[in-house]
């Protein structure tokens, strides 16, 4: 099953529009923490072209305690960026992701622009703790600097 996956992934998957605009304008280390498996999470990234931006900077849910929307996760992710949380923003596209940046102590952004999410969980996920929600990757540069005031 988990051959299947990664063999549709590699036939199927592409990368949000704009991601790798977004990605190249943000300074600073990036990572991916993700509830996903491993190796699902390198193919994503690597089918997408998007792994150039985060090279070993990837957390799974499988190597801490608790996944979302327990903090363990992100806590996990600043610790080895040596990232204060405060300085953290987080980009998630659901209900348990911002739960756990918000309990992390970082700054939620929404975002609904994947196809899973499909424009309508905006309201769930400003009720979960996102500090804004966006729908589209090339609006990503504003609203960072937007909440952090520059």
């Amino acid at each position: 099953m988990r051959r299947r996956q990664l063999r549709r992934f590699r036939d199927e998957l592409q990368p949000i529009p704009h991601a790798a605009h977004a990605l190249t304008w943000i300074r600073g280390p990036k990572a991916v923490a993700s509830s996903s498996a491993p190796d699902r999470v390198r193919t994503s990234l690597e089918v997408t072209g998007l792994m150039r931006f985060f090279e070993s900077r990837l957390f799974s849910a499988t190597h801490v305690a608790d996944g979302k929307p327990a903090p363990d996760l992100f806590l996990a992710a600043a610790i080895q960026l040596e990232v204060a949380p405060a300085d953290c923003i987080v980009v998630e596209d659901s209900v348990p992701g911002i739960a756990a940046a918000k309990a992390a102590g970082m700054t939620a952004i929404g975002f609904i622009g994947s196809p899973h999410a499909g424009g309508r969980m905006g309201p769930e996920l400003m009720a979960a703790g996102a500090r804004t929600v966006i729908a589209d990757m090339r609006a990503l540069a504003s609203t960072i600097i937007e909440l952090r005031g520059w």
